[in-house]
């Protein structure tokens, strides 16, 4: 009886020894939360291990689906932390690549809405419409309609007077040029040309048009000592397309430089 319970027990020790060598040791161990783990079962971790699982001795546990692990966790290792592809750690983020093509896509600068377009464009266009009537009043010598002829408001007065003439061209034909210049550029298919030139030299033609508009005024009221309605609607209107270019460039900035 002695000798066959003692060899019962010399065979049970060497088939564990025989198990624990293989992988297999049929003994569970406990973790630290006291649920039963059978030994070579690779442990996930961060999730709840299930009582007994059926793993097979030697293969690799898969990763969540939904995050992919850095390194698979073969049975019998010691769990550790997995990192998620494309989610960023303590040391720094990574963004998805659908955000860096974004990023990357995005422009250097706001587009100018389309209203603010219109707008500019609806000023030059008005702006070019009274230029050409000043001139061809000025060649024909014609009367302007609806302008009175004496007291502060006289047309006759001021575009008649010497000052009516910059450097020998009138400034009717001066204004003509100008907005016909300010057309094309404010037009919204010049503002959707996102370069950096288009934007200065608008800015350039908006300043250059107020400091003429300044010399005017100050002809109007100091030396001829009238008004001309005609005039004070186009420097009116040269006054909103400064005021409009200056809040775009502010507001939506201007592009950078192309390189290369």
């Amino acid at each position: 009886m002695t000798a066959s319970k003692s060899s019962r027990a010399r065979a049970a020790r060497a088939q564990r020894a025989q198990g624990a060598r293989t992988g297999n040791a049929p003994a569970a161990r406990a973790d630290r939360n006291g649920t039963a783990v059978k030994a070579g079962t690779a442990v996930k971790a961060g999730t709840a291990v299930k009582a007994d699982p059926a793993v097979k001795a030697g293969t690799a546990v898969k990763a969540d689906p939904a995050v992919k692990a850095d390194s698979e966790v073969k049975a019998g290792s010691t769990p550790r932390t997995m990192t998620a592809r494309g989610v960023g750690d303590r040391s720094g983020s990574r963004r998805p690549a659908g955000e860096r093509e974004l990023a990357a896509e995005a422009p250097v600068t706001g587009t100018v809405p389309l209203w603010l377009q219109l707008v500019t464009f609806a000023l030059s266009l008005a702006g070019l419409g009274v230029s050409i009537y000043l001139t061809i009043a000025h060649f024909t010598e014609s009367a302007l309609l609806g302008c009175s002829e004496s007291g502060l408001v006289n047309c006759t007065k001021v575009t008649t007077s010497p000052q009516s003439y910059v450097f020998g061209i009138p400034v009717a034909v001066l204004g003509l040029v100008f907005y016909l210049f300010m057309a094309a550029i404010m037009s919204p298919w010049a503002w959707r040309w996102a370069r950096r030139e288009v934007y200065l030299i608008r800015l350039a033609a908006t300043v250059a048009g107020i400091g003429f508009v300044l010399y005017l005024l100050y002809a109007e009221l100091f030396l001829i000592g009238s008004i001309c309605l005609y005039c004070t609607s186009v420097h009116a209107i040269t006054f909103a397309l400064f005021g409009l270019t200056v809040f775009a460039a502010a507001a939506w900035g201007i592009p950078k430089g192309q390189h290369g």
